[in-house]
């Protein structure tokens, strides 16, 4: 008899990071859930534009910082709060 596939642990987003308050270089929001949603053009995993995916590696901090607080309310908004 065939078993079960085992469930694979996602990573996730941390729930506590603050873009605002990070000291040092700002991480990559990437999870390695790579997967454009074409409804919103957002990445499923990250919650990143195509744009703003393709630019983060030349992205100045300040740029990175932007990034991760529209995250931050993409977050949100697709989780219903307000």
């Amino acid at each position: 008899m065939p078993q079960a596939p085992l469930p694979i642990p996602m990573p996730t987003m941390p729930q506590t990071f603050d873009p605002l308050t990070h000291q040092g270089k700002l991480p990559s929001p990437c999870i390695s859930l790579c997967v454009m949603t074409p409804s919103t053009g957002l990445c499923e995993g990250c919650h990143r534009t195509i744009d703003e995916i393709v630019g983060w590696s030349s992205a100045s901090e300040t740029g990175k910082r932007a990034i991760w607080l529209a995250i931050i309310e993409r977050r949100g908004t697709a989780s219903g709060a307000q």
